[in-house]
């Protein structure tokens, strides 16, 4: 199924179009739609088609609907499918002009005052007979993506202290391109969400849900001195004071002046005496014991 309307002409894989849900449906829309399509499309519904429709159903099963759901379910490939999302949306708030559409109902869209319930209204009208004929969903998915676009147009804006839009630098022959300014922008705004949700958790007092999400995060970007520092905030909390060490001992090494990693550092000092500066060591001889841990007994008073 090759897509070249609404979101997937911006090379983005709109997967909310592709189950035909509303981009804010929320984790049970998504699993409820699921159901429905995967149910029309399993070969045990297949059973009366002919070998190239029921092949044509698998595909789309496979290709198309599964991949789609499992971004949407879980949380954290959601998550940064919604900032995705967001970004795509701000860079067509940013056009000079409103985006091209085939869709006669999404060029309606792009002007009815009550946009939320139109939306709303034309998605579930597309779904209800979306997959009812196999060689229509190509069509009927672009239409709702491009649907999705126009509501992205619509509603995103920039928020306040945003990056500004990249501009097109001149890169001189044989020097390295510069990073791109959207790639940060996308990694702040994914390390922000992880870390938003984290806080939520600790303001709950859900700290393994908290550490959770900031390990999470941690897998899709290890050198990130924030969030080494956090986890060993919330380590400490805990009172897992090895791994408190250990991240913010990491998150140090990254970035020297990190506050909250040199706050848990000295509250680790403070906590464990053996960690302080000029603290015995219990291995050393002790003050007036001979060389061999007081064969000759004290000195003389």
């Amino acid at each position: 199924m090759e897509l070249n309307q609404g979101l997937f002409k911006l090379d983005f894989k709109d997967h909310h179009a592709v189950l035909g849900l509303p981009l804010s449906a929320d984790p049970r829309a998504v699993r409820k739609r699921y159901l429905t399509i995967a149910r029309l499309l399993h070969p045990d519904s297949q059973t009366a088609a002919a070998a190239g429709q029921a092949q044509q159903a698998s595909d789309l099963l496979s290709r198309w609907v599964n991949p789609a759901y499992e971004v949407l379910s879980q949380e954290r490939l959601a998550t940064e499918h919604r900032v995705m999302l967001k970004l795509r949306g701000q860079v067509l708030h940013r056009a000079d002009t409103p985006p091209a559409l085939l869709s006669a109902t999404a060029q309606q869209l792009l002007k009815v005052p009550q946009l939320e319930n139109a939306y709303r209204q034309a998605v579930n009208t597309i779904a209800l007979t979306q997959y009812n004929q196999l060689e229509q969903v190509a069509d009927l998915v672009g239409q709702l993506s491009e649907l999705n676009l126009v509501y992205l147009y619509r509603t995103s804006d920039d928020e306040p202290g945003a990056a500004p839009a990249p501009t097109t630098t001149v890169v001189p022959a044989g020097a390295s391109p510069p990073a791109a300014p959207v790639y940060r922008q996308t990694q702040a705004m994914i390390l922000a969400s992880y870390l938003n949700r984290a806080r939520e958790f600790e303001r709950d007092r859900n700290y393994d849900r908290a550490i959770l999400e900031t390990r999470e995060a941690l897998k899709t970007y290890p050198n990130q001195a924030q969030c080494h520092s956090y986890l060993a905030s919330l380590y400490l909390k805990t009172g897992q004071l090895t791994l408190a060490r250990v991240h913010a001992r990491r998150s140090l090494e990254i970035n020297p002046n990190d506050d909250i990693a040199r706050a848990v550092q000295a509250q680790l000092q403070a906590t464990d005496p053996k960690s302080q500066p000029g603290a015995p060591n219990p291995k050393s001889p002790r003050p007036g014991s001979g060389n061999f841990f007081g064969l000759f007994g004290k000195g003389k008073k």
